[in-house]
């Protein structure tokens, strides 16, 4: 019998166990980390979503049509592109992304991870999200129209009209819809944001005095606005606004799927260059993004980041930016991709000219740091 007098005989039995041990460890923190993964998260995702040349065609219920027509007036031919992007979100308050979906999307650049509060409040549906977001299309539409035919000096009149009212709001009891809104406060405006600002500059001490026409006889009416919840707290009275406009000729905008009111820039873009002679791009491809007033200013949007990617996945060199969101745009302009801030439709039209003629744009705004 071989006697060894400095081994254990027990120490693999021991070692085996310890190992078995470790292993479950693992086993269990393998297991703990896949189930927390799976669990929902209060976050959606935002990406770069479908392209659309408002130079060029969409389909429409199966067919193919221009995405801007324009009837009664001449058009001209137009070459390059001028893009609208869009944002697709990815998960809702129905549907919500796990935590394994939330941290793989943090990882890439061209997506955003954003609480789902910001992008559906509490106590709004799908659905409702889903009904103001056609409102803010349509008024988009009507309000780049609107600034379209003014930088190219036609005349035409507004009307504001109630479309809908909130439940529960201020406005709840007090407007009707289908009233004409005259004006807030004896300040008049020829647009929907131009309403929203003078709401906005009443506060929330005191009342607006508002004056309406209701079935075409007057009345003034006093509301005091209150703060909206998200995705910016703004003194609100609570309605949905539709601006109706008599415009010379007809201008269609055919697009299906898509709501929100960021590409206004774009659409007025799109209605100035068929109604002029000669190329506003130069042939060049150009993308961009903003909310447009009838009056032509260039309003801040969301997602914009997600929105460069897309024009860059597009093939566009040239991006507009709306000057709001510069502080976005810094330090995440995809290589490969010229971007000018933008206040006005004027400064947008300056670097489609500057690219047209091929001038030097290098004395144009762009975005910077603070």
């Amino acid at each position: 019998m071989a006697l060894f007098a400095d081994s254990d005989p027990v120490a693999p039995r021991r070692r085996s166990r310890s190992s078995r041990v470790g292993w479950s460890l693992v086993f269990f923190a393998l297991i703990s980390t896949m189930v927390v993964a799976l669990v929902p998260s209060p976050y959606v995702i935002e990406q770069p979503g479908p392209v659309f040349d408002t130079l060029g065609d969409v389909e429409v219920s199966g067919k193919s049509v221009p995405l801007i027509d324009i009837d009664g007036t001449t058009t001209f031919p137009t070459t390059g592109e001028l893009n609208m992007l869009t944002v697709s979100i990815s998960g809702s308050r129905e549907n919500r992304l796990n935590w394994f979906q939330v941290a793989t999307a943090w990882l890439e650049s061209s997506k955003a991870v954003v609480p789902l509060d910001s992008v559906y409040p509490v106590g709004v549906t799908q659905e409702q999200s889903n009904e103001q977001s056609a409102v803010d299309m349509q008024n988009s539409q009507q309000e780049a129209i609107a600034a379209a035919l003014t930088h190219l000096g036609y005349d035409f009149t507004t009307t504001l009209q109630v479309a809908q009212v909130g439940e529960g709001l201020p406005a709840s009891g007090v407007l009707e819809d289908d009233d004409t809104i005259l004006s807030v406060n004896g300040q008049t405006f020829s647009d929907v944001t131009g309403l929203q600002a003078a709401i906005a500059a009443n506060g929330t001490d005191t009342p607006a005095s508002i004056d309406l026409l209701r079935d075409g006889a007057p009345l003034t009416v006093e509301i005091t606005p209150e703060l909206s919840e998200a995705p910016t707290p703004t003194p609100i009275v609570g309605i949905g606004v539709k601006g109706t406009f008599d415009f010379p000729f007809d201008v269609t905008i055919q697009l299906e799927k898509v709501g929100g009111p960021s590409a206004g820039q774009m659409f007025a873009l799109g209605i100035i260059d068929k109604l002029t002679e000669g190329d506003l791009t130069g042939g060049a491809d150009f993308a961009g993004t903003g909310t447009i007033t009838g009056s032509g200013v260039i309003g801040p949007i969301g997602g914009i980041r997600q929105k460069m990617y897309g024009a860059l996945d597009a093939g566009a060199t040239y991006f507009l930016a709306p000057s709001a969101n510069c502080d976005e745009v810094v330090g995440h302009i995809p290589d490969g991709l010229d971007v000018f801030a933008v206040t006005t439709l004027d400064d947008s039209i300056a670097v489609l000219d500057a690219v047209a003629d091929g001038t030097s744009t290098a004395d144009l705004p762009t975005c910077t740091a603070g």
